[in-house]
């Protein structure tokens, strides 16, 4: 459409954008007839070639290097989507996403808080409740959510923030909830159209810190007066390095192979996932990464009924990346990969230190020792750790992929952070939730991540089986001794059978079979996803969250693969009233045997709130795991050679043991 200058390209289809990249993208859209002055960058990201391109690319191979830019444009009221190409140096697509919102970025949170404190409506709420000094308060961005036709995202971009206050700059606010005060902001006009005010419940009275030299103070709730004498250090060292390389974004670790990939709505992006099996790369994943958070909560009470956020989807995982720090967020010997984001004109930002890649000793990966001839064998089993941490608000969320010598990969999410709070008058019994403090409660909600597996195992043509665990039936001729018990496999065949429950209690997990390769017993060569913790929702049909969350009433959807689908609650999720997604793609019934098929696993996170969450919560952890069922001919770790016993103190024995006697080993 139209043109500028071109910027050197990266060396691989699937290179993260650089800050170099992002500025020149910015610049050829801004330059362009196209382009809306005014409209505010909202995400600038790789535009990610199609995947056939990407299998057949050979190095130098050349390609047209495009990005995908969201932009929000607040005098029109609209949404704009744009790709650039790079290569050519011109605008190649624009078009206007009518009537949906993008989601709200960085600037916004900050203007949201500047506003409300500012508006008098709300400064008289907040006097009546005793507070004078709104430099305290701490306005936090909810979304709106979608409670009416007033909420219709083509006629406004709104938010819902909840206000809480500090009793000193560095207080951890959320110990003082303002309960029933709810403003409306429209982000586009930048205004406070409404406070509402459902009464006053007083703030509670105790302290809710966390920070050393804050929670010995008198009146902080867990009643600690000092901190408690440290344990001994351990030490993680690798003193010949670690065993991974890194070629700018692509990963080599013991016999796997990958690349990194990173997005402002994603954050981190597994790419092109193999495993070299004797000299060749079999293909087992061609992207995977969390598709949406969805954290719905349970309380009917004016302040909490609407808080129903869909983390990914209204703010992005990627911009709200920590940068991470060694020796408290990894420990070893760390690899680091930048995270690269945008501001909201178009600018490059970039998150120091956003992906941690480090290895870690996994205990004993196989062992077996002969009772007769008192022989044993042990290996051990290690770990490549991939992660990354998202604050969102008062959560933090950590997502680490975790790939292991045993040809199984597995995600382990781990939430951790500050509650949402309430404030409820005293004495208490929250019904909806769990009192944590004098007059502060906690209501219950779930948490909900749909992870998306774009899955290429030996190949793009795949096939999904329910596995289930079955009695043989009564005792009889097919059951004599009444103990025989098997696996049924139910096949997948198409998207209208593509939402599946889980079953724990039969040991449900799900097959993924390749069309293209067999194992040496003529077997299909297969991975299984074996299934962790979830928790159907129980909201009611009619319901605001029955009616937007819809990824989040199955365990599992099986889809065809379709580039275009790519976010298991739609690609606007913001003010939508009836969702999108995963749950109206499978109304397509495209088939799935023998396909390119891509799996949606929701992980549910069932939080009845403890005492002991507060002030800052104990991690607790979802996942699952994907385990090779046939991919090898045998355990793929026999290989892996023994390691030569090492007392910690060599020479002159462990000291726990006598002097020259060491028996660790």
């Amino acid at each position: 459409m139209t043109s500028a200058d071109t910027v050197a390209i990266s060396g691989h289809p699937l290179e993260p954008l650089d800050a170099d990249e992002v500025a020149a993208a910015a610049a050829i859209l801004t330059a362009s007839e196209v382009f809306v002055e005014g409209s505010r960058f909202v995400y600038v990201e790789l535009a990610e070639p199609p995947k056939a391109d990407v299998v057949a690319w050979v190095p130098a191979a050349p390609w047209d290097r495009q990005v995908a830019i969201l932009l929000r444009n607040p005098k029109t009221r609209s949404t704009y989507e744009a790709v650039v190409s790079l290569t050519r140096g011109l605008v190649v697509s624009w078009r206007v996403a009518e009537g949906l919102q993008a989601p709200t970025t960085q600037a916004e949170f900050m203007v949201c808080e500047e506003i409300v404190r500012a508006d008098p409506r709300w400064q008289a709420a907040m006097r009546r409740r005793g507070v004078s000094d709104f430099s305290l308060c701490m306005v936090d961005p909810w979304a709106a959510g979608h409670t009416g036709p007033e909420d219709d995202p083509a006629l406004r971009r709104i938010l819902r923030p909840l206000t809480f206050v500090r009793s000193s700059p560095r207080d951890n606010g959320y110990a003082r909830p303002v309960e029933g005060l709810i403003a409306v902001v429209d982000l586009d006009t930048m205004e406070v159209i409404d406070v509402i005010d459902h009464g006053v419940v007083p703030l509670p009275p105790l302290g809710g810190n966390y920070e050393p030299d804050l929670l010995v103070e008198p009146g902080n709730v867990t009643g600690f007066t000092q901190l408690r004498e440290p344990l001994r250090p351990i030490v993680i060292t690798q003193p010949d390095g670690p065993s991974f390389t890194v070629t700018g974004h692509h990963v080599a670790w013991a016999n796997w192979r990958l690349r990194i990939g990173f997005t402002p709505r994603e954050g981190l992006v597994l790419h092109d996932v193999g495993y070299v099996d004797a000299g060749v790369t079999r293909p087992v994943l061609y992207r995977a990464s969390v598709a949406e958070m969805y954290v719905p909560y349970g309380d009917p009470a004016p302040t909490h009924w609407n808080k129903n956020v869909f983390d990914m989807g209204e703010y992005g995982l990627g911009w709200l990346a920590n940068s991470l720090t060694l020796g408290c967020d990894c420990l070893g010997e760390i690899f680091y990969f930048d995270g690269v984001v945008n501001d909201q004109d178009g600018e490059p930002t970039t998150i120091p230190n956003a992906i941690c890649m480090h290895e870690e000793d996994a205990s004993v990966g196989w062992k077996h020792t002969d009772f007769r001839t008192l022989r044993g064998e042990v290996r051990r089993n290690r770990r490549l750790v991939i992660s990354f941490f998202a604050t969102v608000g008062n959560y933090e969320y950590g997502f680490y992929w975790n790939l292991y010598l045993d040809g199984s990969i597995e995600l382990e999410i781990k939430l951790t952070g500050v509650l949402s709070t309430g404030a409820c008058e005293l004495p208490s019994d929250p019904e909806y939730g769990t009192l944590i403090a004098p007059g502060l409660y906690a209501p219950n909600h779930e948490h909900y991540f749909s992870i998306r597996l774009d899955m290429r195992v030996d190949g793009d043509r795949n096939s999904v089986f329910e596995v289930d665990s079955c009695s043989a039936g009564p005792m009889g001729p097919a059951n004599p001794h009444g103990n025989a018990w098997r696996t049924v496999r139910t096949a997948i065949t198409s998207e209208a059978a593509g939402g599946r429950d889980g079953n724990p209690l039969n040991g449900r997990s799900w097959l993924i079979t390749s069309a293209d390769r067999t194992s040496r017993l003529g077997a299909p060569t297969a991975y299984k996803l074996e299934p962790g913790a979830y928790t159907a929702p129980l909201w009611v049909d009619g319901s605001q969250q029955s009616r937007r969350g819809g990824f989040a009433t199955k365990q599992l959807w099986v889809t065809a693969y379709d580039p275009a689908q790519r976010y298991a609650a739609g690609d606007y999720v913001a003010q939508n009233v009836s969702g999108d997604g995963v749950s109206r793609y499978v109304e397509a019934d495209r088939p799935l045997t023998d396909a390119d098929v891509v799996l949606w696993y929701t992980a549910g996170a069932h939080h009845v709130v403890r005492p002991e969450d507060w002030p800052v919560m104990p991690v607790t952890r979802v996942g699952f795991h994907l385990k090779p069922f046939g991919f090898f001919d045998g355990n793929p770790m026999l290989d892996l050679p023994p390691e030569k016993p090492v007392c910690h103190t060599a020479g002159t024995g462990c000291s726990h043991c006598a002097e020259g006697l060491c028996t660790c080993h």
